[in-house]
């Protein structure tokens, strides 16, 4: 009896796993999908409407150029005022929607799993939407960390990280490996992302000494900036 009830319960907290790892999947599926498409709308509109709206604002250019009549110039004026300010608004949406296309827990994921070499624990705890230059630096810093990582630390797990706080946005890469020639003056790789820490103002803490552990954080970016 006791076999059986430790079966049964290992069996119903394996279906929790295998449910919980489906349903994640799903969110990252519908998430990739998303993104792609918003790109597609994007260029879409770019390559489309967005090239319309130029020929249109030259054609017009053409008009006044060969039509000296003051009532029909005045008219083409702002007919090309219109189109300027379309093709303004068309440039910004595109814009836009290639800035929220790019889903910052998403591509954390692909990059997670595209290293087959160890196991990557991964946290993700930010629920806001992330300012455009805080995803390019946290993925371009998470991709150079998990490289250096598989090139030097011969760890066999590494986690990483990112927590939402009031203020600042965190990011934490660490392994269980070991790097005795580590030098903060030493790597391009460093040095790239303690620059791109820098240059948004946020805070970066390197410790070696159990495994390689990086703690950076961030200050959110206010509406009104």
């Amino acid at each position: 009896y006791i076999d059986i009830r430790d079966s049964t319960q290992e069996i119903t907290i394996q279906l929790k796993k295998n449910n919980l790892e489906l349903l994640r999947k799903q969110d990252y599926e519908i998430s990739l999908a998303t993104a792609t498409e918003r790109n597609r709308i994007s260029r879409d509109i770019h390559d489309n409407v967005g090239h319309l709206l130029s020929r249109s604002i030259i054609q017009v250019g053409a008009l006044l150029t060969v039509n000296k009549n003051p009532k029909v110039q005045t008219q083409l004026f702002e007919l090309k005022d219109s189109l300027v300010y379309a093709m303004d608004s068309i440039r910004n949406s595109v814009h836009n929607l290639k800035e929220k296309s790019v889903d910052l827990e998403t591509e954390i994921k692909k990059l997670v799993n595209d290293f087959v070499s160890f196991e990557i624990n991964l946290t993700y705890d930010i629920e806001n939407e992330v300012d455009k230059n805080i995803k390019y630096c946290f993925i371009a810093v998470t991709k150079e960390a998990l490289s250096n990582i598989a090139k030097h630390a011969k760890a066999t797990a590494a986690w990483v990280t990112l927590r939402e706080h009031p203020a600042i946005y965190q990011l934490i890469i660490s392994d269980n490996g070991k790097n005795p020639k580590y030098h903060p003056d030493n790597g391009i790789g460093i040095k790239n992302i303690t620059e791109r820490i820098i240059s948004l103002n946020g805070n970066i803490n390197i410790n070696t000494n159990d495994g390689f552990q990086i703690f950076i954080s961030v200050p959110k970016v206010k509406k009104d900036d």
